[in-house]
């Protein structure tokens, strides 16, 4: 079992990273990973010294940065230490950011959760995010909106206690997967969703954990031009954030429940027929994404498109109201 960590120029932020996976359960048989990407500071110092002491091996290799290199670049790189240290192995790999400290059961509830998928989002919470009240608030949104997703296209596969995050500094997946996906694009943002959205494409289990809890820091510069950071900064001065509306997402979530429950007899004519009239695809279309289909989640994530209008987005407040409407309708039904 591998942790892999990206970092740069976080010289105050890595003595606190590395005393949280020194109290790790069961750290005694992991390697940690550490790429340190084009750093100017005493980045390479505090690792080292922390070597002679730490109660994990712990491998470190220097990147010499550049003007090419970004959050996906350093992440990719570590994970790459990774899959080296692994061998060919089949492995877990485990990633987590220098600002961020993951708790005691970490890799017990990683494990756990890799029981039951192929790749595992744990849950994110902010150092001092009282202090955050709107992107708390947007937070809480879209974890409601993901359990919702859940309500309406239950996949055997997903967490009792799951949540919306998707972020790299809660991470774990097998190797094996993470070789068959291609690794972590070297963008510079979101390259952590990106993976997620690839694993499932290509049909494999993604599953957002509760359990794998992952405490990060509340700082507002980042590396990523639209990451955490930069979400912060723009709550601070008040910007409203626009989000897609509920609906739209509701409506391809249901595409998805309904193309997955159809893959399995997706070669008698009239399912095609019947899927493909829901999409507005021919026959044709449909049979032929799901002859490059390894399994229903594959092709469920592949054949629907994304809502007609999810482009146009409207206020936190809007869809807060919308999303309440849907869980209403919901409870209703299901009365």
């Amino acid at each position: 079992m591998v942790i892999c960590v990206p970092a740069r120029n976080e010289e105050q932020a890595l003595p606190g990273l590395l005393a949280a996976l020194g109290r790790l359960d069961a750290v005694g048989g992991a390697t940690v990973c550490l790429y340190l990407d084009g750093c100017v500071d005493g980045s390479e110092t505090v690792v080292r010294h922390a070597a002679a002491s730490a109660p994990f091996a712990l491998l470190l290799q220097v990147g010499p940065g550049s003007t090419a290199s970004n959050a996906g670049v350093a992440r990719r790189a570590a994970m790459a230490m990774g899959l080296a240290h692994l061998a060919g192995a089949d492995g877990l790999l485990f990633t987590t950011d220098a600002d961020s400290r993951p708790q005691r059961d970490w890799i017990a509830a990683g494990r756990a959760a890799l029981d039951h998928a192929d790749v595992v989002a744990g849950r994110i919470v902010r150092r001092h995010g009282a202090r955050d009240g709107a992107q708390t608030r947007l937070e809480g949104y879209y974890n409601r909106l993901h359990a919702y997703r859940r309500l309406i296209d239950p996949v055997s596969w997903e967490a009792h206690d799951t949540h919306h995050f998707s972020g790299g500094a809660n991470l774990a997946v097998r190797a094996s997967a993470y070789r068959a996906i291609g690794g972590f694009r070297p963008l510079p943002f979101a390259e952590d969703a990106t993976l997620l959205d690839d694993a499932a494409r290509a049909g494999f289990r993604v599953r957002r954990d509760g359990a794998m809890l992952v405490e990060t820091s509340s700082r507002r510069h980042g590396r990523a031009p639209q990451g955490l950071a930069s979400a912060l900064r723009a709550a601070d001065v008040g910007e409203v954030p626009r989000v897609a509306h509920p609906a739209q997402m509701a409506w391809q979530w249901r595409e998805h429940a309904a193309m997955r429950f159809g893959f399995p007899t997706i070669d008698h004519g009239r399912t095609c027929a019947t899927l493909g009239a829901r999409l507005g695809l021919s026959d044709d279309h449909v049979r032929g994404v799901a002859r490059d289909c390894p399994n229903a989640e594959a092709f469920a994530m592949r054949i629907v498109p994304a809502a007609p209008g999810a482009a146009d987005l409207v206020t936190l407040d809007e869809a807060e109201d919308a999303l309440a409407r849907l869980e209403a309708s919901w409870c209703e039904a299901a009365a």
